[in-house]
């Protein structure tokens, strides 16, 4: 609260942030200071889905101009290298990501951000619709990597947010049939509300069991899996589901060594592949909410002003609702 406002550099712009999911990693830093070899190593600020309004542009912004409403793209790549040049700019080591140490996330009053990865939202967006961008990358960069078609019969592992909009991008890509499966039955039927066909409520089930209860629910084995929960026995059932031939992909992130069928896999055919974020999915995104061809409202569960954002990180992580948004305007009632 008591940071000085900053001033937009030349490519840059100052926004009003409006918007601010919570995402799991936010709490995962939160908690235990790390994720991988992201290391917490002094103080940081939280939040990486994000929507605010323009108030300043630098000299050489000519896109933006202030009172702009912008869905913020966290992920910045610092330097033009071969990843850059090729159209991955996710991958490229040095690229500057919100609240990702030690980079400083956009959960503040006012924030400062490259010009470039703020996009201006249509009148019919809202600022919520804009900070459900970020999540919602996820899902269009994973269905993108799985190959989801017309037709495709999917297999969703996992049915938090990340799994939600899984469900929602590979509706909108064609898919004919998808089953989610889960243990928590109110997320299950919230997968149910955002467009799966199928749901399987997970007990006791070995990997195998569940594999063949997707099966069963389908009708078939699915061509892809997405898999978004990083459980070691989620990604063996993900392994055993998937049809001779299809793809795996792994979104959900665990502990860096897990045990998995690979010669299953591998005898089958059955390629895996790994998510790192997204890229080039903003414009995707913003005209897909624009015509309404997509609904993610129904996602935000519960709302904080910013001087509640203590209790909106505990919500979080006791894992209620789905997606927890805080409002960092109070002068601004505007979803």
């Amino acid at each position: 609260e008591n940071r000085p406002i900053p001033e937009p550099g030349p490519n840059e712009v100052l926004l009003r942030m409006h918007s601010v999911g919570i995402c799991g990693s936010d709490v995962h830093y939160w908690q235990h200071g790390r994720i991988g070899d992201f290391v917490v190593k002094e103080p940081m600020v939280l939040g990486h889905e994000a929507s605010g309004t323009v108030v300043k542009v630098g000299s050489g912004v000519t896109h933006l101009k202030p009172g702009d409403r912008v869905a913020i793209e966290p992920g910045v790549p610092r330097e033009t290298d071969e990843f850059c040049k090729g159209g991955r700019y996710n991958l490229s080591p040095t690229i500057f990501f919100c609240a990702t140490p030690p980079d400083d996330g956009n959960l503040c009053r006012y924030y400062k951000h490259s010009a470039s990865y703020c996009y201006k939202l249509p009148d019919n967006v809202t600022f919520e619709e804009g900070a459900l961008i970020e999540p919602l990358s996820v899902g269009i960069h994973a269905c993108k990597r799985a190959g989801v078609t017309l037709g495709s019969r999917v297999f969703v592992s996992g049915s938090g947010p990340i799994g939600l909009v899984n469900v929602i991008v590979a509706k909108m890509m064609g898919a004919a049939a998808v089953v989610v499966a889960d243990l928590s039955a109110s997320r299950l039927q919230k997968a149910k509300e955002v467009g799966a066909d199928f749901t399987v409520q997970v007990k006791k089930e070995t990997p195998q069991e569940v594999a063949s209860k997707v099966e069963s629910v389908l009708g078939c084995m699915p061509e892809i899996t997405v898999e978004c929960t990083g459980v070691q026995a989620c990604i063996q059932a993900g392994i055993y589901a998937t049809r001779s031939g299809g793809t795996l992909v792994l979104v959900g992130l665990g502990p860096e060594m897990v045990t998995v069928p690979i010669v299953n896999a591998a005898v089958r055919e059955v390629d895996i592949r790994g998510i790192f974020r997204y890229c080039n999915t903003w414009p995707v995104a913003i005209a897909l909410l624009a015509s309404k061809r997509i609904n993610v409202k129904p996602l935000v569960t519960h709302r904080f002003p910013l001087e509640k954002a203590l209790e909106a990180f505990e919500t979080t992580k006791r894992g209620e609702g789905v997606k927890v948004m805080l409002k960092c305007d109070p002068t601004d009632q505007n979803p």
